[in-house]
């Protein structure tokens, strides 16, 4: 069949378009920009409808006359509720978010259809699952009224009805799939996992799961956590998909497995990420953040005793409160061992590591709100002194007198001041957590913490706040929110068991702020694949794939510890390094993939609408080896040498001095390029297209020696 596949429409089928949840509402917002570049009003997203969060989310609009106002009226007509405009985020997007609830008289109807159709059995009790059933009818039934439409519309004119592609992620979305390809609805499918159901569940539960993957009886282990109907949405969903692809080869690897299918591509989750003009930019909102993070130690630790801020580095971890899967476990741990290593050492820095997971609460700490109060009292008061003191020397100093010691602090300065001090003095520890926990004898955290008698002693190098709550700038303890707060810190610290692909890293990268991972992560296999050395760019990686975990901990420890001894200048030479790979995460780089993965199902779907048949259907997402990032070369020490090179004293060099080690130069590994067959590349035009100054120069200087 004859299909226009140079004009597709393209639909894309999330649970949380314009509904937060979870990570996807990140990669599907942060996509949007480069996809309506590509589609234009081509573009349209599907998602349930959530009275709590759209009215904030979408501008609600008349549908633009034409197949889909007619599609929505006559689903109206049926009782179908739906919101139809505009997602207000960069690229405002169409969308359609459809009431599930308006059709909850038919749940039992579906259901059964599900069942003789598919298989697929749904318990009663299981409310996400019938939720998700509900969604994935509408969306169905949307789809194959828009595809007969549009076939019957372009049929009676005689020209080609335009290729309808849908891109659904995850689960909650895929009910839709094994429909389609049943009720055979023309229009081509992909389907993204972003993880999968039993891989989260099998992981948190203590098993060795990679070591295994091969070996599990995958029903009955789906069966034994009580998911095995949501498997059975997961996994024929996977099937059914004309093009089925995952974020990471490690869950690719994961599904192939699991699931049953092997991916036909990975699509990386990418950012958006916004350049600064100068590079020093982000280093003075890094120093902005940091100062607001010292307000906030200060008010927690000074009063019961204090440690010099200008030797204090911040570590911290983020996400989920998933205690295994997250690699909460192994950083509190480390942190521990940490502590032993730079007391033993006798170092004078000092780690405030912190942890920010979402926690059951009943409310704040008094501790920690007092610490705050009698701080910012104190400032107030210092304040107002200064602001006297400086009054009486604007007055004597207009009168011509002479202006002594004595009278800059009154008496009554004096009281005042020493009622703050006394009112800041304390006597217990500092609180090892900000909140109050529903429940803290269960919390897995704070159980490790009073195992491992983390309880922020004076004498201790490392001290611990749980902040058991997502940051906001109206907290009154922490009063940022999360992304002013990662500037502000010095190391991010994700050392997850399971992690699809892993987001915040990737955030702290497009930051600027150094970050650990794993190789068991998709953030991290997409690094290792694509740098020379990761942590010469402040991306280290443990390894949990071949390591044991008493491995790992000493592996993460020793990262850390190798942190702490950097030098604040060393710090920043490798923040620099380490934005200059936000790159690497843009859309604009990461996109590519998606439109390698439309292009693939139009292919399988309508073969015979392409005017050229050269494609190699196995090569449109071919997992070819990409070629390094070269390890960074730091500049010269001395400035004799530093002129030399760059024909000044200023300039590029200027952000790097030479750190603690020396580095060698690379030879022919140029910076990642499209390379055509065929092509002879010279070496030093492709690096001097891809803006490597540094390497650029020193090859002159070599062509001049010889």
């Amino acid at each position: 069949m004859q299909r226009d596949v140079y004009n597709p429409l393209l639909f894309e089928i999330a649970w949380e378009v314009a509904n937060k949840v979870g990570g996807i509402y990140t990669v599907i917002k942060t996509k949007v920009p480069v996809t309506v570049q590509e589609y234009g009003d081509r573009y349209c997203l599907i998602g349930p409808l959530s009275y709590k969060s759209a009215p904030m989310e979408v501008e609600r609009l008349e549908p633009p006359p034409g197949i889909i106002r007619d599609t929505l009226e006559e689903m109206a007509s049926r009782g179908v509720k739906y919101l139809f405009g505009r997602w207000l985020i960069e690229g405002v997007p169409f969308v359609i978010l459809f009431d599930t609830a308006s059709c909850q008289h038919r749940l039992d109807e579906w259901k059964g259809d599900l069942w003789r159709s598919t298989g697929i059995p749904s318990p009663p009790g299981d409310q996400e699952t019938n939720e998700a059933i509900l969604f994935g009818y509408l969306v169905t039934w949307f789809l194959g009224e828009i595809a007969q439409k549009y076939n019957q519309d372009h049929d009676q004119s005689g020209s080609a009805s335009p290729a309808i592609i849908a891109h659904f992620h995850e689960w909650l979305a895929g009910v839709a799939l094994p429909l389609i390809k049943q009720r055979r609805i023309d229009l081509t499918t992909i389907f993204t996992t972003h993880a999968t159901l039993l891989g989260r569940y099998l992981c948190a539960g203590s098993v060795d799961f990679y070591n295994n993957l091969e070996h599990f009886d995958v029903d009955a282990e789906a069966g034994k956590r009580g998911i095995y109907h949501r498997y059975c949405i997961e996994r024929a969903a996977a099937h059914c998909a004309d093009v089925f692809t995952t974020v990471s080869h490690i869950t690719a690897y994961e599904s192939e497995h699991l699931l049953k299918r092997k991916p036909d591509g990975v699509l990386p989750n990418g950012l958006n990420v916004i350049k600064f003009q100068a590079i020093h930019e982000f280093q003075i909102k890094h120093a902005n953040s940091k100062q607001k993070i010292n307000d906030f130690v200060r008010g927690h630790f000074y009063g019961h005793y204090d440690f010099d801020l200008e030797d204090t580095v911040y570590f911290f971890t983020a996400g989920r409160y998933e205690y295994r899967n997250k690699g909460i476990d192994l950083y509190v741990e480390a942190l521990a061992r940490l502590n032993d290593r730079l007391k033993a050492a006798k170092s004078k820095t000092t780690v405030v590591a912190f942890l920010i997971l979402p926690g059951t609460t009943h409310s704040f700490n008094v501790e920690a709100l007092k610490g705050q109060a009698v701080t910012k009292q104190l400032r107030a008061t210092v304040d107002e002194i200064q602001d006297r003191i400086g009054k009486r020397i604007y007055e004597k100093a207009l009168r011509g007198e002479e202006i002594e010691a004595k009278d800059y602090l009154l008496e009554e300065d004096k009281v005042l001041l020493k009622r703050r001090v006394f009112a800041l003095k304390r006597h217990d520890l500092p609180p090892i957590i900000t909140h109050n926990l529903t429940d803290d004898g269960s919390d897995p955290v704070m159980n490790q913490l009073r195992r491992l008698q983390m309880f922020n002693n004076h004498h201790d190098r490392v001290k611990v706040i749980f902040h058991p709550e997502f940051l906001n700038a109206n907290n009154p303890l922490l009063g940022l929110d999360y992304e002013d707060f990662v500037r502000g810190c010095h190391l991010g610290v994700f050392p997850s068991y399971y992690e699809p692909w892993g987001y915040t890293p990737a955030e702290c990268t497009v930051m600027g702020v150094p970050s650990i991972t794993t190789n068991l992560s998709g953030f991290g296999c997409f690094m290792e694949e694509n740098i020379e050395n990761c942590e010469d760019y402040g991306i280290y990686i443990v390894d949990r794939r071949l390591k044991s975990v008493e491995e790992s901990i000493s592996q993460l420890s020793e990262q850390m510890f190798r942190f702490c001894q950097k030098t604040r200048r060393q710090r920043i030479n490798q923040r620099n390094r380490t934005e200059r790979l936000s790159d690497l995460l843009d859309w604009k780089r990461m996109g590519l993939e998606y439109i390698k993965a439309r292009q693939l199902s139009l292919r399988r779907a309508y073969p015979d609408s392409f005017v050229d048949d050269d494609d190699d259907l196995d090569d449109i997402l071919g997992n070819g080896k990409p070629v390094k990032i070269p390890r960074p070369i730091s500049a010269p020490a001395s400035p004799r040498l530093r002129q030399l090179m760059n024909g000044s004293s200023s300039g590029y060099f200027e952000e790097e001095e030479d750190d603690a080690h020396p580095i060698p130069i690379p030879h022919k590994k140029p910076f990642p390029a499209l390379h055509q067959k065929g092509v002879e590349v010279n070496v030093t035009d492709e690096l001097l297209r891809e803006g490597d100054i540094e390497t650029l120069t020193r090859l002159t200087l070599e062509e001049k020696k010889k």
